[in-house]
């Protein structure tokens, strides 16, 4: 394994997933931290068939998925003005019979191009940063971080029916969010 000044090469690539994951500064830099440490404790599991990179990754997956974990537990932790159950965004989306209200969403004109642009990222994350900490950090274990609602349940001692509607949630927040601030914005 590469010295420990050469695992700095790569904190800012860690630092920046980290944050996405977890929205915090501040947790971010900690649980980077608590990589680079297990990294330094542990050489020998570093077998070299991977890149440096590529395992420090793996064991912030690690890292980040534990602090979620405690973070779901006590959402408190980070932010103690949660209001989880502040859904009124959603409300006026709806008529009384639960279908759409005057208007549904538009549809996006080719939204794979939006992926491959810087801003669009920094938009994303601010339309993350604008959902209750819980819907947002389950989006991001399921549909980032790619785990199947099962994983989520047992890792958060959440049931199914509970997961998937926080994911839609998560899913109405973005679409209107992004709307609103990407596609609603452009030509």
């Amino acid at each position: 394994m590469e010295e420990s000044a050469d695992l700095e090469l790569h904190r800012n690539a860690l630092f920046r997933y980290a944050l996405f994951q977890l929205g915090d500064e501040v947790v971010a830099h900690d649980v980077v931290q608590e990589t680079f440490l297990a990294a330094l404790e542990k050489p020998d599991s570093f077998a070299g068939t991977s890149s440096l990179k590529t395992w420090l990754t793996a064991i912030l997956k690690h890292k980040v998925l534990d602090v979620q974990r405690r973070l779901y537990r006590d959402p408190l932790l980070l932010n103690p003005n949660l209001d989880e159950e502040d859904l009124s965004d959603f409300d006026t989306l709806f008529d009384r019979t639960g279908h759409w209200g005057t208007e549904a969403p538009r549809r996006w004109q080719k939204p794979e191009q939006s992926l491959e642009d810087r801003e669009f990222w920094r938009v994303y994350e601010n339309c993350c940063r604008l959902m209750p900490r819980r819907t947002a950090m389950i989006f991001a274990m399921r549909e980032i971080s790619g785990l199947e609602i099962a994983e989520i349940c047992q890792q958060l001692d959440v049931t199914a029916t509970n997961c998937s509607v926080m994911l839609y949630r998560a899913r109405m927040s973005l679409r209107l969010c992004l709307d609103k601030n990407w596609f609603g914005v452009m030509p």
